[in-house]
């Protein structure tokens, strides 16, 4: 008897061939192993003469899709039909999510068995999983792939029917999701409100107390009340006003009222007035679902949802924790056990919890009653024991430790509120000290949850108050006044979008990571540290959508059609009829466009609305190449470029001036060039303020240009520094060993040395127009050790103009080349990867494809 298995990827097969005997081949599909068309090429002949082929779905027939399978995918497919020719049996063993289970039914209908298939589930890679699953096969469930394939066709229907519309109002290659654009729109709503924020001061007291005669037990309490009338504090402002929200009975203190108030209660006598003390509880939080863990992993590792993702899949393939995918906070019995039992033993029995402690609310929305995410097996391996490194020892340590304090018992905190009473001559104040103590650590002893407020102590850190009683007196050790400014909003970080998205049920866990990854290949967002920035495409899409397609950028309608693909996959709508009624029904998307489509203006389109007052005549529009500012005075208008760094949260009225100022007054010339006679300007263009010899004339098409280095500004350059910048890239002298130049220069991604085409950025401590021969070697050393070690180093990543595929450039054993899918093409001679651009790496790669053919 001769079975062939087949799961998703090698690693997965690689581990799953541990469990299973002779007789057993096991092979992977590599993902999907065919698809909707990505492209016009891939549309069958026979079908594009047909209105909706460019779709890739027949919506006059039931929206049929047109499924193909990419050149890529051809050998895979060959060789497992070649497989299923010597087996006598099929199993499928994908992923039992909608994902996994459509993989199977494509395998299904594309190998088209003759000996009996099989579909075998499990949520773990292990022995005791993979033995159960033998035993208990089941048919491919229809609903799944039938919510599965809804959403592959809702998804493109949005996509390839939205998109085209914002090609033609606003910029080429754009794109609309169904998820994504409620994610993009999350992302701006939140910037609006920053920039219309304003801010407010307000002021009150720090004080340094002890009991008295004891010097080692000081400790710090704030002001809260004068006279018994309490200060403002951040939350009695109006965000958009920044004055006192109406009907506030407050006292706002400014600095000079608080520094009186400092010296008139310095000889206060301080004495404690009440205290009070309480005990609390704290449980641990439920097992990781899919979306908990990227938003954890993100908070304490800085990890990307897209990095956590691929970590994960990896802990899962090589059989270190349950499936990755989930919704459910369930833990099933044995991992309770298992848990249960490592607690006892590591921490001993007064940790662990006097009762099974359960978790079964699931996420709004929550699909397939998955298990929730845990180490693997009926007894978990620490993570000393697993032999992990680097990012996934990390994840792991987090899943076990999460998993552990599941188990274990609640912490017991106590609280103490202490008031206090400062009373001078002309008034009393009322200031306040709390404490907190760890009475029983608990869970905390093996996990701590974190928090996405900075401000916020976690609840493991003690602030312990000396012993004090009522009426005791105190000494005060120093005063001073304190300002305080209100904070606009923050900014989503990608944990916390993940939550908003959750929240509102937008979207699944297992997409959250796509979702973000999208937003920022498609430059709708920036990343300032942990920060996602919208841009001002971001901006110019979102207020078309919410203008002309609002329910694309409706997190509630959004959810609805999420609740009805879960309805899909439990069989109780019929994916066709809610389609025709999406597509094509009274308010259809079909209607939509074809009504709305004709009612944009373009120039409305690409204009951007920021809530700031008294612009004064300046506009801010989105055109080909990046975001521009006009400006109209006595009928003369001036257009000039925002700086390519510049966001919608940076522009103020002041900035804009002074960008129209140097439109106004033209290019500054430093002085003259000693070789060609020309001047030499300081500029500012899209890219950034930079140096150039001479204007742009017909016999001076593309004049030499340099950009300023970071720190540097328009009006501190002289003419030495501009034209320093301009030997860029510079000698440094000759390598030692090769007797070959090594020089310094300064491109699209940074400074660097090069030498005899090896590239080597600088260090942050490195300055290009001064590092000397023996650190530029050094560098490039740092770099041939690395090249030794036999990985390609990463210099840049580049999206592709017409497919947006990342193009990757890199830095191997015999030089920069460039890698697109399964093609690499090594840079020609003298090419600079540091000012390569994404057209010339497509032109290379069109070139090498074609010799390939």
């Amino acid at each position: 008897m001769s079975t062939l298995v087949i799961v998703e990827s090698p690693t997965k097969a690689k581990t799953i061939r541990k469990f299973l005997g002779k007789g057993f081949t096991i092979d992977s599909s590599y993902g999907h192993i065919r698809d909707l068309p990505a492209s016009a090429k891939e549309i069958p002949a026979n079908l594009k003469k047909h209105k909706w082929a460019s779709l890739g779905i027949n919506v006059d027939d039931n929206y049929e899709p047109i499924y193909v399978i990419s050149s890529e995918k051809k050998k895979v497919v060959t060789k497992l039909k070649q497989l299923l020719s010597d087996a006598d049996e099929l199993i499928l063993a994908t992923d039992e999510d909608r994902e996994g289970e459509g993989i199977s039914w494509h395998l299904q209908e594309v190998l088209k068995p003759k000996v009996p298939v099989k579909r075998m589930v499990f949520h773990e890679i292990t022995q005791e999983a993979i033995e159960h699953a033998l035993e208990n096969f089941r048919e491919i469930d229809m609903n799944l792939v039938n919510a599965q394939e809804a959403r592959r066709v809702l998804d493109r229907l949005v996509g390839y029917s939205v998109s085209p519309v914002l090609w033609k109002k606003i910029a080429p290659g754009l794109s609309a999701g169904r998820v994504q654009s409620v994610a993009v729109q999350m992302l701006v709503q939140r910037e609006r409100e920053r920039i219309a924020f304003q801010k407010a001061q307000y002021w009150d007291l720090l004080a340094t107390l002890a009991p008295q005669s004891t010097k080692n037990s000081a400790f710090q309490a704030q002001m809260t009340h004068l006279d018994g009338q309490r200060l403002a504090t951040g939350k009695d402002f109006d965000e958009s006003t920044g004055s006192l929200k109406k009907g506030s009975k407050v006292i706002l203190l400014n600095k000079a009222q608080a520094d009186t108030l400092q010296e008139s209660l310095k000889n206060a006598l301080w004495q404690v007035t009440d205290i009070n003390s309480s005990t609390e509880k704290r449980s641990p939080a439920p097992p990781f679902i899919t979306s908990s863990l990227q938003q954890e992993a993100n908070r304490k590792f800085g990890m990307s949802a897209r990095e956590t993702m691929q970590v994960a899949q990896r802990l899962y393939e090589n059989g270190f924790i349950t499936y990755m995918r989930t919704d459910s906070t369930n833990l099933s019995s044995q991992a309770i056990q298992a848990a249960r039992m490592a607690v006892e033993e590591l921490y001993g029995k007064e940790y662990l919890f006097e009762r099974v402690r359960t978790y079964n609310k699931k996420a709004k929305g929550a699909q397939e009653a998955h298990e929730a995410i845990r180490p693997a097996g009926s007894s978990f391996k620490t993570p000393q024991q697993t032999g992990l490194s680097g990012n996934e020892f990390k994840l792991y340590d987090l899943i076990w430790k999460r998993t552990m304090a599941t188990q274990m018992a609640d912490a017991v905190l106590e609280f103490t509120n202490v008031e206090i009473e400062a009373k001078a001559t002309k008034e009393a104040a009322t200031f306040k000290a709390s404490g907190k103590t760890i009475v029983f650590p608990g869970f905390f002893r093996a996990y701590v949850e974190g928090s996405d407020d900075p401000d916020l102590a976690l609840d493991n850190q003690e602030s312990e108050l000396p012993a004090m009683k009522t009426g005791q007196p105190l000494d005060c050790h120093e005063l001073s006044a304190k300002g305080h400014e209100t904070k606009p909003p923050a900014r989503f970080t990608e944990a916390t979008l993940i939550r908003e998205l959750e929240r509102n049920g937008v979207g699944r866990p297992s997409t959250y990571a796509s979702i973000i990854s999208t937003i920022l290949d498609r430059h709708y967002a920036l990343k300032q540290g942990t920060a996602l920035v919208p841009t001002f495409t971001a901006f110019a899409v979102t207020s078309l959508l919410e203008m002309h397609f609002p329910d694309l950028v409706d997190s509630g309608f959004t959810s609805e059609m999420e609740e009805k693909l879960d309805d899909i996959a439990r069989g109780q709508q019929d994916w066709i009829d809610y389609l025709d009624t999406y597509y094509k029904g009274d308010k259809g998307l079909k209607t939509a466009i074809d009504i709305q489509e004709s009612q944009i203006n373009p120039l409305n389109a690409r204009k951007i609305e920021l809530p700031i007052k008294h612009l004064d005549g300046f506009e801010i529009f989105v055109g080909k190449f990046g975001p521009y500012i006009q400006y109209s005075e006595n009928g003369e208008v001036i257009n000039t470029s925002l700086p390519a760094d510049m966001l919608p949260g940076d522009v103020s009225v002041d900035k804009l001036k002074q960008l129209i100022t140097h439109a106004e007054e033209g290019p500054r010339s430093l002085g003259k060039d000693p070789e060609t006679g020309l001047d030499i300007f300081v500029l500012t263009g899209r890219f950034g303020p930079y140096v150039q010899i001479g204007e742009v004339t017909p016999d001076n098409k593309k004049p030499k240009r340099a950009s300023l280095l970071k720190g540097m500004s328009m009006e501190s350059v002289d003419l030495g520094m501009a034209l320093s910048l301009l030997s860029l890239p510079r000698l440094i002298g000759n390598h030692p060993e090769t007797g070959k130049e090594i020089r310094a220069g300064l491109g699209r991604f940074g400074p660097y040395v090069v030498h005899d085409g090896a590239f080597k950025s600088l260090g942050k401590d490195d300055d290009v127009l001064s590092v000397n021969l023996d650190r530029a070697i050094e560098l490039l050393s740092q770099k041939a050790a690395g090249k030794r070690g036999g990985a390609a180093e990463s210099l840049a990543s580049l999206k592709h103009p017409v497919s947006g595929e990342v193009i990757s450039v890199l830095n191997g054993r015999y030089g920069p080349y460039i890698k697109y899918g399964k093609l690499n093409v090594s840079l020609p001679k003298n090419t600079d990867p540091a000012t390569l651009t994404p057209e010339q790496a497509a032109a290379l790669i069109q070139e090498k494809a074609s010799k390939s053919k």
